[in-house]
């Protein structure tokens, strides 16, 4: 293999047979042409694998390896890659996100402007169904996510994350690898830890990529609690990524729980927080603009990711997960 590629793209999956062909095909043609593409198969039941593998003889010019993750989680896959790639760039891809055709190029043209050590864009949302859609605003609404740059399309400038992201490789020997503790969230506790060790992370909207959300409200559930479940593990090992909207979906959940004794108790103004929920949610759902199946289902939404995130950050706190044998679903945290 040739020692001067600019791009390794690697990509961990598991049981992504129907997804994976549009990710490989999106390889295919885009540019530069000196890019390599490392896929980590994390122990899959589909045929994932055998799409790969016929993807490879089918155009014997890519540089395409497929590695095998013993492990199953997305860090050990990504650690693995880490080693095994030649790119001057790493950039992580994933196979529930489309991207532009330039997105390579895009990509290497922001490490030039920015000087920065990470680069991304942000996390568009590709068109699905209504339940998707709904999410997709809600994650672009400060309502829905605080102040999160990622989630915002217009942003450009240095932050504290990105979505997937890309390297400078040099930055590993630093850094050290991904925290194979962290089966969620290991992307930010590895930008904030790089971040605070002086180097740079610069997102710019020209790096467009299209994430398909969740599609039912009960795996949107599922995904925000694992989110809010691995936050407090990255804020105790990485203190500067402390931020408010870390902390307000938890105070949501305990005013949740104690409301029913307040008002049992006659303080009936304990109310008062919650309709100003409800009313801030309507709000942003009627200027939404979106169509009226996703006007009723962005409040829903919104109290799904707050409920989900707030109760996983609490049981992140009262035990450590990266302790403990989650029954969490392989499929869920490879997405």
């Amino acid at each position: 293999m040739s020692t001067d590629l600019l791009i390794s793209a690697i990509c961990p999956v598991y049981n992504e047979s129907s997804h994976i062909n549009s990710l490989l095909n999106f390889f295919l043609q885009a540019l530069p042409v000196q890019k390599e593409l490392i896929v980590i198969d994390g122990n899959s039941t589909d045929d994932t694998c055998e799409i790969v593998r016929k993807f490879q003889v089918d155009h014997p010019q890519l540089h395409i390896q497929l590695l095998h993750n013993p492990d199953t989680f997305v860090p050990f896959a990504l650690n693995k890659a880490i080693t095994a790639a030649k790119g001057n760039i790493l950039v992580r891809l994933d196979a529930h996100t489309d991207y532009s055709p330039d997105y390579f190029q895009q990509i290497l043209q922001t490490f030039e402007i920015s000087g920065a050590d990470i680069v991304g864009g942000p996390m568009r949302i590709a068109e699905g169904n209504s339940v998707q859609n709904a999410i997709g605003y809600v994650t672009s609404t400060t309502f829905g996510v605080g102040n999160s740059s990622f989630h915002f399309e217009a942003f450009e400038g240095f932050t504290e994350t990105v979505y997937l992201g890309a390297w400078r490789r040099e930055i590993f020997e630093k850094t050290g690898l991904f925290d194979t503790a962290f089966k969620r969230n290991q992307d930010d506790e590895f930008h904030y830890r790089a971040k605070s060790l002086g180097f740079r992370v610069y997102q710019h909207p020209s790096i467009k990529l299209f994430y398909h959300p969740r599609k039912t409200l009960s795996l949107l559930f599922s995904q925000y609690y694992q989110y809010g479940l691995y936050k407090p593990l990255v804020l105790k090992k990485i203190r500067s990524a402390i931020n408010l909207r870390h902390i307000i979906p938890s105070v949501f959940v305990l005013y949740v729980l104690m409301l029913p004794l307040l008002v049992g108790l006659g303080m009936l103004l304990a109310l008062l927080p919650l309709a100003l929920y409800i009313i801030t949610a309507l709000f942003f759902a009627i200027t939404s603009g979106r169509r009226l199946a996703e006007l009723g289902l962005i409040p829903l939404v919104y109290f799904v990711i707050h409920l989900a995130y707030g109760s996983g950050f609490i049981s992140g706190l009262l035990k450590n997960p990266a302790s403990t044998n989650t029954s969490t679903s392989k499929k869920l945290i490879y997405r």
